[in-house]
């Protein structure tokens, strides 16, 4: 009895469509990430070093008194090691046999979701130390146009810096846009700066104050029915090292008679200043979808 089983043309043809499809949603479904500080390693490189440094005082001088003041640069260093996270997918000749593109592309794109989840989270998992573990807002309120003003305001007093973003869960959200500032900014009204525009496009909400506002449901609800987002600078406040971005590898398994499709990222996300930014707890409750 013979077994019938894949081509090489068949296999390579189904690893080209799963990674392809599994690089492009991993990318496009981690919008926090995307908006980090990047850093990452070259060859040979294991663990990044990311100074950081006191403020200065300057003074008012005296004409023909001398200058002996001097400054303490007051540097301190973080060092960051990134590590590693993938995936595995078994592809069976059967399935390779049927050239079935449609499956591997959904199986790409849950390979891209289940990664792009998983880095999001990380990065999200850094807002509750901002600002010394200090939130912004309450477990107990919704996030009102006054209170997303404030948390602005707040920002701008204690100095995170000129390039400030509000990540926060759709629900939130809402209460925002339930009074119509959507209308207001529906497209970017910020200088972004460096910021890339196309993978944040669908996670935009509108802006205020300049300040532009993201949407992530991968923030989680407590018991209170509150969830933890956040106000930074992008460029100061946090940050994502990237020893080896997402690659790919297949390895045959004939006993199976499959081939294993593998998907590895070496990455870190990290905390740069925690003073450049704060935590924002409101309510994330599940809305009202019947009312009349």
């Amino acid at each position: 009895m013979s077994i019938q089983t894949a081509t090489t043309g068949q296999l390579e043809n189904a690893q080209r469509i799963i990674i392809a499809n599994t690089l492009y949603t991993e990318e496009h479904n981690r919008p926090t990430t995307n908006l980090l500080q990047q850093f990452s390693l070259g060859q040979g490189e294991k663990t990044l070093t990311v100074p950081k440094v006191a403020q200065m005082t300057a003074a008012r001088l005296v004409d023909g008194v001398d200058l002996v003041n001097s400054e303490d640069i007051g540097m301190t260093t973080t060092d960051i090691s990134p590590v590693e996270a993938g995936l595995k997918v078994i592809i069976s000749d059967k399935l390779a046999r049927q050239e079935n593109e449609s499956v591997f592309t959904m199986v790409g794109n849950q390979m891209g979701q289940a990664m792009g989840r998983l880095m999001e989270r990380d990065a999200i998992a850094l807002f509750t130390a901002l600002n010394g573990g200090t939130a912004l807002g309450s477990t107990t309120v919704v996030m009102t146009l006054d209170n997303l003003s404030a948390c602005i305001a707040y920002a701008r007093a204690h100095k995170f810096g000129a390039k400030l973003v509000i990540v926060h869960h759709p629900n939130a959200v809402f209460e925002i846009a339930r009074a119509n500032v959507v209308q207001v900014s529906p497209r970017w009204t910020s200088a972004m700066g460096p910021l890339p525009e196309a993978l944040l496009q669908d996670f935009y909400t509108f802006s205020i104050s300049g300040v532009p506002v993201f949407e992530t449901a991968e923030i989680d609800a407590v018991t209170t029915n509150s969830g933890t987002g956040a106000i930074f600078d992008p460029t100061a406040a946090l940050g994502m090292l990237t020893s080896k971005g997402l690659s790919s590898a297949t390895e045959r398994d004939e006993s199976l008679r499959a081939t294993e499709v593998i998907a590895v990222a070496d990455y870190q996300a990290f905390e740069l200043d925690d003073a450049r930014g704060a935590p924002m707890t409101y309510q994330v409750d599940d809305l009202t979808t019947a009312t009349s």
